[in-house]
Parts: C-alpha cells; sequence; structure tokens
C-alpha cells in the first residue's frame, strides 16, 4: 500500500472523528454549556492520555519547561473550541466547518509577528483569497450579522494562535507534553468557568456516551491528522480534508434540516483556495531550498 494511499486512510479517520465531535457537541449542548462540555471532555481527554502515554512508556517526556507557552497556548485553544462549540448550537454545520477552515490563513497572517516568518506575496495573495471566502460565507450587510457566526469566524482565530504556539512548542516538547498539558490544563480551565456561577451541572445518562465521543474524537482526529502529514505532503491531505465541508453538509441537510447556500459554497471554494495556494507555495519554497 502507498504511503499516499494509508495517508488517504488516515485522513478518512479525522473526517469521521471532526464530524462525530460536532454532532456530538450539539447533542449534549442541550443539556450542558460549552465550558461544561470542555470540561468533561478535558476528563476524558486527560484519562486517554495517561493511559497511552504509560503504556508506550513517554510518560516521563512530560516536564515543567515552556509552562508560559503551554498556558497561552491552551487559553488559545480553549477559547476557540469554546466559541466552536458554541457555534454548532446556532448556525448550520457547514457555515461552522467552512469558517474553520481559515484558521490556516489566520496563522499566515499571524506569522511575521509571533514566528517571525517572512511574508511573500503569494502569502499576501493566498490571504486576500481566502479573506474573499469568508466574506462571500458570512456576508456582512446582506444579513444581520448572529452572534453564532462571529462565533465561528472567531473561533478559528482562537485555533489559528493554538497552531502557532503549538510550531514553537514543538521545537523543544514532544507530543506526549503538549497533549498532556493541553488536556490538564483545559481540564482546570473549564472547571474554573463552569464552576464560576456555583452550578455544574452533571451529564444525564444520556448525554456521558456522548461525551466519551467527544473526548475520544477530538483526540484521535488530530492523531489521524498528524499521521497523514507524516505520511504525504500537506498538498495531498489538505484536499482529502477539505471533503469534511460537504460531508457536514449532506449531516446538517439530512439530519438537522438545514440547506445547503450558494454563497457559502462558493466562499468555501475561495476559502480552499487560498488555503492551498499557501501550502503550495510552501511545499515549492521547501523543494528549492533541498
Amino acid at each position: 500500500m502507498s504511503d499516499t494511499l494509508k495517508a488517504a486512510l488516515w485522513m478518512s479517520g479525522a473526517i469521521v472523528s471532526f464530524s462525530s465531535m460536532a454532532i456530538a457537541g450539539r447533542a449534549v449542548s442541550l443539556e450542558l454549556d460549552t465550558f461544561e462540555i470542555m470540561m468533561y471532555r478535558s476528563f476524558v481527554g486527560v484519562l486517554i492520555v495517561l493511559s497511552v502515554a504509560k503504556m508506550s512508556g513517554t510518560l516521563s517526556q512530560v516536564n515543567t519547561q515552556n509552562l508560559g507557552t503551554h498556558l497561552v497556548r491552551n487559553l488559545a485553544h480553549f477559547t476557540g473550541q469554546n466559541l466552536w462549540f458554541y457555534a454548532l448550537t446556532a448556525v448550520p454545520l457547514a457555515q461552522v466547518f467552512a469558517l474553520e477552515f481559515t484558521s490556516p490563513l489566520w496563522v499566515l497572517a499571524f506569522s511575521p509577528f509571533l514566528l517571525g516568518e517572512r511574508l511573500t506575496r503569494m502569502r499576501v495573495l493566498a490571504a486576500v483569497i481566502g479573506f474573499v471566502g469568508i466574506l462571500l460565507v458570512a456576508r456582512p450587510g446582506a444579513a444581520p450579522l448572529s452572534p453564532g457566526l462571529i462565533a465561528a469566524a472567531a473561533s478559528a482565530i482562537g485555533f489559528a494562535l493554538s497552531i502557532i504556539f503549538t510550531k514553537r512548542l514543538t521545537r523543544s516538547a514532544t507530543i506526549t507534553c503538549i497533549l498532556f498539558y493541553l488536556t490538564i490544563m483545559q481540564a482546570v480551565f473549564g472547571l474554573i468557568c463552569s464552576g464560576f456561577d456555583g452550578d455544574i451541572a452533571l451529564p444525564s445518562p444520556q448525554s456521558a456516551p456522548w461525551l466519551v465521543l467527544i473526548g475520544c474524537a477530538g483526540l484521535l482526529a488530530h492523531f489521524c491528522l498528524t499521521t497523514a502529514l507524516k505520511l504525504a505532503p500537506a498538498t495531498v491531505v489538505m484536499p482529502i480534508d477539505f471533503i469534511r465541508l460537504p460531508m457536514i453538509a449532506v449531516i446538517g441537510a439530512m439530519f438537522y434540516g438545514e440547506s445547503i447556500d450558494l454563497w457559502l459554497v462558493i466562499g468555501a471554494l475561495f476559502i480552499f483556495a487560498g488555503n492551498y495556494l499557501n501550502i503550495l507555495t510552501q511545499s515549492r519554497n521547501i523543494s528549492a531550498a533541498s
């Protein structure tokens, strides 16, 4: 089996995992707020990370270096993920996923300031194309901007900051160390935010399996995506990942009666084009340098 086919299979797992997390998030939102969802999801994540690290012998890789960077990274991710879970309940699933795909474009915009990376003409063009897609999806002025739509767009910024600080951490920290602090810190954030009003709702027997699914799917999705990127270039993996947008649109239409808007489709294509142009440019620069 070729590496490209293996990457495609791993990406299938990522697509199913991301979609499952969205469906489960919408299901539990009927009785839990986003902070409670994040808290319980992180509790599940802690158990998984500790168990896998213990079995693989990598628990000793957890250290106290770069705690400040871990803190900033996880605050950004916690904020983005909370906004994402809220958006799932407020706007069509396809819109949430389309705006989530703008995260790489925000990484592109922030990288010169936070990572010291050079902003080339092609990267600027990629960002402009992608942000045109955002305008087509959101269409400000055509209809009032809803809190859900704003939350979906803002979640992409939180995810972008998380990606940038993850890049910093990978220079000196292992995956086990990063995931350990991801789950531990976000469990603490969730506990603090959930308990701020003095009322933390316990999951019902009906919601508990959905929470387990959210915790497992979140970690599995990122593991599948990372594995796929190790097997094949981003120019191959990224188009496969984009399949989850039409897939979630079909799910939204079938199970939630959500319509598939033409402007959403056109905007999503612009977002994809901006992302793909950026990845293609990076791949060519790497090839030229080697």
